[in-house]
């Protein structure tokens, strides 16, 4: 099969939007990302996968910690900023959380510490146990078939 066919077929599966944050020397660096999960209840873990060639790959095995922001329905142009689909400065609110800087509003903030990574193919998957969280009520930002989409 060819990339372009797996692919269409990945994009079948919806899946919500978040945006992962980490600092490095003092910088804050964010990323969108779709490829999230959770892993275990005890100890509650996740799992984002990032790839390889990403800026934010080599920044989450420096800091070893991170935040997740799950996305409200309202903040699709946070996630177009985030991925780098809107090549403009942006002077973005961020929230503080548990000592780390979070997207203001998201349905979720949970803060994160790295436990082990390991490389699948063109991919690092990384495996954080979460430190903390809040939730806020509201509708989630998805992503299906290559757009954003909103719970009707």
């Amino acid at each position: 099969m060819d990339d372009r066919l797996f692919r269409t077929a990945m994009g079948r599966f919806a899946t919500g939007v978040t945006v992962i944050t980490t600092k490095v020397n003092e910088t804050l660096h964010g990323m969108t990302a779709n490829a999230f999960v959770s892993v275990s209840l005890n100890p509650k873990l996740i799992l984002v996968s990032i790839g390889e060639q990403a800026q934010m790959n080599q920044l989450l095995k420096e800091s070893g910690q991170f935040a997740v922001s799950i996305l409200n329905k309202y903040q699709e142009e946070l996630s177009a900023y985030f991925a780098g689909q809107i090549n403009e400065e942006r002077n973005i609110e961020f929230d503080v959380f548990n000592g780390m800087d979070v997207i203001k509003d998201a349905l979720v903030n949970m803060t994160c510490t790295v436990q082990s990574s390991v490389v699948a193919g063109d991919h690092t998957l990384f495996i954080a146990e979460v430190t903390d969280l809040r939730i806020q009520d509201g509708d989630p930002l998805l992503f299906y078939g290559g757009e954003y989409k909103n719970i009707k």
